[in-house]
């Protein structure tokens, strides 16, 4: 037998007692620490030589797959899902995934071997989901999970690339928003004056509090004095454990925001109608530290919070606008008075001033002719 054989790890290239070219490549480390040693084979020397440039291109180009068998795309986003993105979304979030992966991923893709994935199959599965009529958001966030998936995979070694980044991702229309005006937000406030929660809906219209936020917020967190809240918590429905408190998703959604004067007094006055409450319970009353509850302190059904939106809405004789909708409003009045963008991206909570602007660019004239206005004053008068 010819032998080309190198020490400490180097690559050889030899021919063997069956006549054929053999080569090894040494391509880094195994799992289990051992060294992780690829074989190849050909016909001929120049053949297998090749071989075995290849494999050192791609391991001196940090593009080698995972020694071992490789698994299932099934397998991959089980492993994923389990050990990588419950440790960095949200409860509820994870649990979207779970459902996007269970019902849709993996009985498409799940049985192609992950490095074997190819842009058609993911190309045909989203043409198939369009032709059904899935929503086109929805095929979007099923690009967004698999495309996640296959990116973790990508800088572990187990795919040399991720195919989503070759697949145009769904295009979606950016959905207009449709906020109340001031006089509707003031007719609301006016009907919720007298109803038990009615705090509740100025929180909503006047700081823009997403629904969980308002939902899930504590009186540890409300200084009125100081006239200021924290948002630290939000409320959230999960399959198997019903409502519990998690925290926000991002650290913008983490935020302080000041209180006006108004709101001050409503929160005061809806405190004193709590306690109230709580001494009428008794024993019966489930203390939380929620500053929205039902009559005994628990915490309000998400849903039975809907409905109350909606029954105000009509009883404010304004139409049915989505509960969202009143966060919409409280950044539209804000941006419309001349608040700075920036200051408006923090009390929302939003983590880029993009998001902040591309949503409520329908005030963009609004605030155009306001500054036309400023200058031609500065300048002429």
């Amino acid at each position: 037998m010819t032998s080309g054989r190198k020490a400490n790890g180097r690559s050889s290239i030899f021919k063997g007692s069956d006549g054929r070219w053999h080569g090894y490549v040494t391509m880094g480390v195994k799992d289990n620490g051992r060294t992780d040693r690829r074989h190849v084979q050909a016909g001929t020397e120049k053949a297998v030589t090749a071989k075995v440039r290849e494999l050192e291109r791609k391991r001196d180009a940090g593009d080698v797959t995972s020694a071992g068998k490789p698994p299932t795309v099934g397998e991959w986003l089980t492993y994923w899902l389990d050990n990588v993105a419950e440790r960095k979304v949200r409860p509820s979030t994870l649990q979207g995934y779970r459902s996007k992966v269970t019902k849709h991923l993996i009985p498409a893709l799940g049985e192609h071997r992950l490095d074997r994935l190819q842009p058609e199959h993911v190309e045909r599965f989203y043409g198939s989901l369009e032709t059904a009529g899935m929503a086109p958001a929805t095929v979007l966030q099923l690009h967004r999970i698999l495309s996640r998936s296959l990116k973790v995979a990508h800088q572990r070694g187990r795919v040399a690339r991720n195919v989503c980044a070759l697949v145009d991702s769904p295009s979606v229309s950016r959905e207009e928003v449709q906020p109340l005006t001031a006089a509707d937000a003031r007719a609301i406030l006016a009907a919720a004056a007298g109803r038990r929660n009615g705090a509740r809906w100025s929180v909503a219209l006047a700081l823009g509090l997403r629904q969980g936020e308002a939902l899930g917020l504590k009186w540890e967190f409300v200084d009125l004095d100081a006239g200021l809240l924290r948002v630290r918590w939000q409320l959230q429905r999960l399959t198997g454990r019903g409502l519990v408190l998690v925290e926000p998703k991002s650290r913008a959604s983490r935020r302080s925001v000041a209180v006006p004067p108004q709101l001050v007094d409503a929160l005061r006055k809806h405190r004193a109608e709590q306690d109230a409450e709580r001494q009428l319970a008794g024993e019966l009353w489930q203390d939380h530290d929620l500053v929205f509850t039902q009559p005994n302190g628990k915490p309000i059904e998400p849903r039975r919070d809907w409905a109350q939106w909606k029954q105000l809405c009509r009883d404010a004789g304004v139409r049915e606008a989505r509960l969202h909708d009143a966060r919409h409003t409280a950044a539209s009045i804000l941006l419309a008075q001349g608040v700075p963008a920036r200051v408006v991206m923090e009390l929302l909570g939003h983590s880029q001033i993009g998001l902040t602007l591309g949503t409520y660019s329908h005030v963009a004239p609004e605030l155009s002719r306001a500054a036309a206005e400023g200058i031609g004053g500065a300048l002429w008068n």
